[in-house]
């Protein structure tokens, strides 16, 4: 898959709830993962390592009210997209959030990812 392919197919996935299944089929199995500076994992290498923060994410969701991918946007072998959700967080209520996520593609799978987004007050 050429990185506009990629893109469209990591759109679609996501659209359909199926994040991990995304990360399954597009990701390179040494992907490096960006968070935003302070946030709990700041930096995960590994397909294995963003299955798992994945996963520890949805475990702190109670309920994901509504979610919207944007369009991807393909320059070369980059990729980005938005992302907003409206998420209750088990124990922290309702909030929304929005992220700006850029992605790296080699050989036909994403080798980076970095997420940006305002982290929440504490």
């Amino acid at each position: 898959m050429n990185t506009q392919e990629v893109a469209e197919k990591l759109v679609q996935l996501c659209r359909e709830g199926k994040n991990l299944d995304a990360i399954h089929e597009l990701y390179a199995d040494d992907v490096v993962s960006h968070e935003p500076k302070g946030s709990q994992m700041e930096l995960s290498e590994g397909k294995e390592a963003a299955l798992a923060k994945n996963q520890q994410w949805y475990d702190m969701v109670e309920e994901i009210h509504s979610g919207e991918v944007s369009d991807p946007i393909v320059s070369g072998n980059f990729f980005s997209c938005t992302m907003d959700m409206d998420v209750t967080y088990k124990g922290h209520g309702r909030s929304m959030m929005s992220e700006v996520c850029v992605y790296e593609v080699k050989d036909g799978k994403i080798v980076a990812e970095n997420f940006f987004y305002n982290l929440p007050q504490q």
